[in-house]
């Protein structure tokens, strides 16, 4: 503040304002601050952006895994019948596939009077995309041995998805070019569950190693099915296990 004469010789005091430094102007402290918040902010977008592409990533995986596996597993399966329809038709006991040798067609009572899943050698991925296996070394329907069938029971089509409603007395009919071979089951659905190292189920006369533990009753016979599938819906390394044997074979006409 300073003073100045007025003419009467009475001071006068004079306010000087101060300037104020601009923004962006200076030692560039106010840039730092302007920006700051500005970029914490483009970070934060960005990164909400990611979260809710991968959520939308994991929604479709989810769904594709649930309801688009079983829309292309049943198409697969179409085209796998009707191959076999085909293959029979011109004396080929096994009808090659796009997706494996295939030798018969499954009825399961159980699970509907339309049920009727194609069989294809093997237990690939490709092959349980597209019906159920019949697992490698494993006896041949019909004959001396034990028949094991493996199958999704979820997702691929889903073919043993209502395994756990099996029960002792159930048929399971195994059709053939050369014969339908009609099997009656030992054993339920939720009767046996054992870890995937267990093979003792694919021997062709399972013996189960734990002491009064299920397994196929003495009477059964020498010609068995064992079929197969995940405990549960979710992944698991646990197995569902059914065990019968055979009750009647119909030749085929012609």
């Amino acid at each position: 503040m300073t003073q100045t004469d007025l003419p009467d010789g009475e001071p006068e005091r004079v306010r000087r304002r101060r300037s104020r430094p601009r923004h962006g102007s200076g030692s560039g402290g106010g840039t730092a601050t302007a920006t700051k918040p500005s970029t914490r902010k483009r970070i934060s977008f960005w990164f909400g952006c990611g979260l809710i592409l991968a959520g939308l990533a994991i929604l479709c995986w989810v769904a594709w895994q649930f309801w688009g596996t079983n829309w292309q597993s049943h198409k697969r399966q179409g085209e796998v019948r009707q191959a076999i329809e085909k293959g029979w038709g011109d004396g080929q006991d096994v009808v090659r596939t796009d997706f494996g040798n295939a030798t018969a067609i499954l009825h399961v009572p159980r699970f509907g009077k339309d049920y009727a899943i194609p069989v294809l050698e093997g237990s690939s991925d490709e092959v349980l995309a597209a019906g159920v296996g019949h697992m490698e070394d494993t006896g041949e329907p019909g004959q001396v041995g034990n028949y094991v069938l493996a199958g999704h029971r979820v997702t691929h089509g889903e073919p043993f998805a209502e395994f756990p409603e099996l029960e002792a007395g159930d048929k399971v009919v195994v059709e053939t070019r050369a014969a339908t071979y009609t099997y009656v089951l030992d054993t339920g659905g939720e009767d046996l569950i054992i870890p995937f190292t267990q093979t003792w189920v694919l021997d062709p006369k399972p013996v189960n190693p734990r002491s009064g533990g299920t397994q196929p009753p003495a009477e059964a016979g020498d010609q068995l099915i064992t079929l197969l599938t995940c405990s549960e819906i979710f992944h698991t390394d646990n197995r569902s296990v059914v065990f019968g044997h055979l009750v009647e074979t119909t030749p085929t006409n012609g």
